[in-house]
């Protein structure tokens, strides 16, 4: 894997933005804008993603990194729970749950050999060079 000098750079964080924009959507286009506590929750869970991807990286460490895609992971699980609820209470789609729940897992995916990588990596980590 190339080395970085951004969390900017990484394909996974690119990918947890475009989620998280993806959820803004549908929180100022469905009927999910009136439902101030699940839309609050869904928007903090899905920004966390990106969030904690970032602080990790700026840990500079392989451990705190890999904790911080840990929390990241879970936020966005977070976020697919709160997809169904914005689905069973009709305020999206069939359509727009299936190809967002379809995006959170891909980014638990991504996140997951991530944290795998990073796990068998010899490098710990810039804070470290």
């Amino acid at each position: 894997m190339a080395h970085f000098s951004s969390f900017e750079d990484l394909v996974v964080y690119k990918e947890a933005t475009l989620f998280c924009d993806a959820i803004w959507l549908i929180m100022c286009t469905t009927p999910l804008q009136k439902d101030y506590k699940l839309r609050e929750q869904i928007n903090g869970s899905s920004g966390s993603i990106m969030d904690n991807i970032a602080e990790g990286f700026g840990r500079g460490g392989n451990k705190e990194f890999i904790m911080f895609l840990g929390f990241s992971r879970g936020s966005c699980t977070e976020s697919k729970a709160q997809l169904l609820r914005a689905y069973r209470r009709a305020h999206i789609s069939e359509e727009t749950y299936h190809s967002l729940n379809i995006k959170a897992q891909n980014l638990i995916d991504q996140l997951s050999k991530f944290i795998n990588y990073l796990k068998k990596s010899e490098r710990r980590g810039s804070k470290f060079d």
